[in-house]
């Protein structure tokens, strides 16, 4: 592979950034395998902030959202990706509690529904611990899995002794 200028790696960058959002780290990560120099980076990154092409905020709005509706993934499964993104949890958290809990209960009880169509268990105990291992993998909380399931009259051990 044939060095890259700044130049080139700027514009590659901006064409990135204007066809899909993108978020810092992942923009210095393609900087560090074109094997730029450090300033140089920085030029870049900076410009990129600066012009707007790059911001965290932006991303992580569009990232939770699409996660979400699109993916079908719970708040603990997007904070963990964001987390991986290297998104502060000071940006994400304020985004992610300003997601309704009947977003994810609109997510999760079609899931929930097709899932338990195919699911082989030998009782109903069975069945239903394994929607709620399911629903946990998807990044659920347990408490939304117990409400939606509570909703659809699938019983749920909450671990307390009536």
């Amino acid at each position: 592979m044939k060095e890259m200028t700044e130049n080139e790696a700027r514009l590659r960058l901006e064409t990135l950034c204007a066809a899909s959002e993108q978020c810092s780290h992942d923009m210095e990560e393609k900087l560090r395998r074109w094997q730029l120099p450090e300033e140089a980076r920085a030029r870049i990154m900076a410009h990129l902030t600066a012009e707007r092409y790059v911001d965290d905020e932006r991303f992580c709005r569009a990232f939770v959202k699409d996660k979400i509706r699109y993916n079908k993934w719970g708040r603990r499964k997007v904070e963990q990706a964001l987390f991986m993104k290297h998104i502060p949890s000071e940006l994400s958290r304020p985004i992610l509690d300003g997601v309704d809990d009947d977003e994810y209960l609109r997510v999760l009880r079609p899931l929930i529904a097709s899932k338990r169509r195919t699911i082989r268990a030998a009782d109903d105990y069975e069945a239903r611990a394994k929607l709620v291992r399911f629903a946990l993998s998807r990044g659920f909380t347990y408490d939304l899995i117990r409400q939606c399931m509570k909703a659809d009259d699938i019983e749920v051990d909450d671990g307390t002794d009536d």
